[in-house]
């Protein structure tokens, strides 16, 4: 059996789909942006930002998680500087065999000095097309309404990717703190995004129950769930996630640094992955987390005895759970099969076909 090292996790080909574009900046490039555009930062030298930002042990709840995101935010409001941050994330993930990724945010944080909602997205689709074009990596763009911003603004945000479907939005979702802040709220949004045959992605059970994920599938027709880590609490609805191959965006880290699990080694990955539920591996935010898919992968080989076989398979999941055009997904999910098969010796069998 071939040793796995963090080397040959970094050589593997990789799908991820959730990816918050806010949460993956480098900070060099904070600093450079702040200093050309007269932003303030809490700290102007880069190993001290670079501290104040990545979590590392410094576990919160989520809403402290979420803080961090204003100073990431503060550097992210003018076309030119969405524009960079999209294409250096392109050029982050390509470094580790990122074959796809739907990057997501919500463009009604980016107007604050008068940006619209369209260079918002605009700007962004430049930069990922251009890391296209340089780095061979796909990618999607999902438009985020924001649980603690009002309905109205998610329906703005919800006609928006409607006007850019077909265009680089690839899908909708709500985030942001769940308490308190029902997904049913923004109920109108998802129908509208529903009604023009557009796919949902909720983050639901990640800080709230299963009545969250309850929520997010029934009253707002999510076709996957971002973190999902509750779900277990309610073995009736994971029969029908189970059921109808609704996928879980699984993110390791963030979710042991938001106190979602108590520990990461009760995290519920491996149980749901046993159950046959489709589950996919994310980083969420690269920057706060300090982390890679790769890290992520070797999370899951050291805690759960992950093997190359299962990291294929939970590719080949996320490939299939992505929001593009089934014809797509098939050719590519072909390619990432053949790269495991001729690069790492993995052979078709090896597929559990319950996923």
């Amino acid at each position: 059996m071939t040793p796995i090292t963090f080397d040959l996790l970094k050589r593997l080909p990789k799908v991820e789909l959730h990816c918050h574009l806010d949460g993956c900046l480098r900070p060099q490039s904070m600093l450079e942006v702040a200093k050309q555009d007269g932003i303030p930062l809490p700290y102007s030298d880069i190993m001290q930002l670079d501290s104040f930002l990545r979590i590392g042990k410094k576990r919160g709840t989520l809403e402290d998680y979420i803080k961090r995101f204003d100073i990431t935010l503060s550097v992210m409001q003018t076309p030119k500087s969405l524009m960079r941050f999209a294409y250096e994330l392109i050029e982050d993930v390509a470094q580790e065999n990122v074959r796809y990724i739907e990057v997501r945010y919500s463009p009604i944080l980016h107007t604050k000095h008068g940006m619209t909602l369209k260079d918002a997205i605009e700007s962004v689709l430049k930069g990922l097309k251009k890391g296209e074009k340089d780095f061979g990596v796909k990618s999607g763009i999902i438009v985020c309404g924001i649980r603690s911003i009002s309905p109205a603004i998610s329906l703005k945000l919800a006609d928006l990717s409607v006007q850019y479907k077909n265009r680089g939005v690839v899908g909708f979702d709500l985030a942001g703190t769940e308490e308190n802040f029902p997904a049913k709220e923004h109920r109108e949004a998802f129908y509208l995004i529903r009604n023009h045959n557009i796919n949902a992605t909720i983050h639901a059970g990640e800080a709230y129950g299963p009545s969250s994920i309850h929520q997010a599938i029934h009253q707002c027709g999510a076709n996957r769930i971002g973190h999902g880590t509750r779900l277990k609490e309610d073995k009736d609805l994971m029969q029908f996630v189970n059921d109808h191959r609704i996928p879980l965006e699984i993110c390791l880290t963030s979710n042991w640094q938001t106190k979602s699990v108590r520990s990461l080694k009760y995290h519920p990955l491996k149980f749901y992955y046993d159950q046959g539920i489709r589950v996919t591996l994310n980083t969420d935010n690269r920057l706060m987390s300090d982390t890679t898919l790769a890290k992520e992968m070797m999370l899951a080989h050291e805690l759960f005895g992950f093997t190359l076989h299962d990291f294929r398979e939970i590719t080949i999941m996320a490939m299939k759970s992505a929001f593009i055009h089934y014809k797509e997904r098939k050719t590519m999910i072909k390619c990432i099969a053949e790269e495991f098969e001729q690069e790492f010796g993995l052979m078709p069998e090896y597929i559990q076909v319950s996923h």
